[in-house]
């Protein structure tokens, strides 16, 4: 069967932030004010601080994906919205966004999420469907980095390990620990969403230079990508692979695992 190319003409406010992300991004800017100051509580605000930092970074996860098919020739993205980084828009709000940050509180890990849908009628080549699926993990390597910036260039708190715990040296030792807990997600996030399983944006990027026999297989088992990484992290040595090079890229790129066990601990103020 074929397609014949439908014209598609891109919204004029189709690069215009939402309203919706804005919003956001300004509750994540204020966060981070409060909890620098110690405004109320400050576990309260290590919560509204870290969820939506990773609320933010999935939008962004996200419109990366949509930048690169829209570039690629997919112009139908900016037509459902996915350029204004509005989480409302994506294809399954609960596995795009609920789910993932269900995850993050209950095990601090940055679940990938479902997400934007793209025409691949409009991908002419294997190549380019590759990069629009790997741009969303590149976001989350490149955020990661962002975030550990000021611990890779010195200006982070003063640490010193006792051998029992991690000692802080610093006037906000509770923002430092908030920011190494949202980097460790974004490492997180970046690997899990490189791994090469059906449904996930590792996946994804393999897929295009499959054979047809193997695609159609490959795109049988894609929805239950979820439950296949669940299986495998849970169930297999694969978590403790996992677990063993997440801890090793933080503190290879200045991040403190116990800072970052400390702000997931300082981001459940209910416990």
């Amino acid at each position: 069967m074929t397609y014949e190319p439908v014209y598609t003409r891109t919204p004029r406010n189709a690069f215009v932030p939402s309203p919706v992300f804005v919003a956001i991004v300004a509750i994540f800017a204020v966060s981070g004010v409060m909890i620098w100051t110690r405004f109320g509580n400050v576990g309260f605000d290590a919560f509204l601080f870290v969820v939506s930092g990773w609320l933010v970074s999935l939008c962004l996860h996200e419109y990366a994906h949509a930048v690169a098919a829209y570039f690629s020739g997919d112009l139908t993205v900016a037509e459902r919205g996915y350029l204004r980084l509005n989480p409302l828009k994506y294809t399954s709000p609960l596995l795009s966004i609920v789910l993932p940050v269900v995850v993050v509180i209950l095990g601090g890990i940055g679940l990938p999420g479902g997400a934007v849908w793209i025409d691949h009628r409009y991908i002419d080549s294997r190549t380019k469907d590759s990069l629009i699926s790997a741009s969303g993990p590149l976001t989350n390597v490149i955020l990661a980095l962002v975030a550990a910036s000021p611990f890779l260039v010195g200006l982070g708190p003063d640490i010193v390990e006792t051998g029992f715990r991690t000692v802080v040296y610093t006037d906000h030792p509770e923002f430092w620990q908030a920011l190494s807990l949202l980097a460790f997600l974004q490492i997180t996030a970046s690997v899990l969403n490189l791994l090469p399983i059906p449904g996930l944006d590792g996946g994804s990027i393999l897929r295009p230079w499959l054979s047809p026999a193997y695609r159609r297989a490959w795109d049988t088992f894609a929805p239950f990508g979820f439950l296949l990484l669940f299986v495998a992290l849970w169930q297999t040595d694969l978590g403790r692979y996992f677990s063993d090079l997440v801890s090793w890229l933080a503190e290879f790129i200045g991040l403190n695992t116990g800072l970052i066990s400390g702000g997931l601990d300082l981001m459940r103020f209910w416990s």
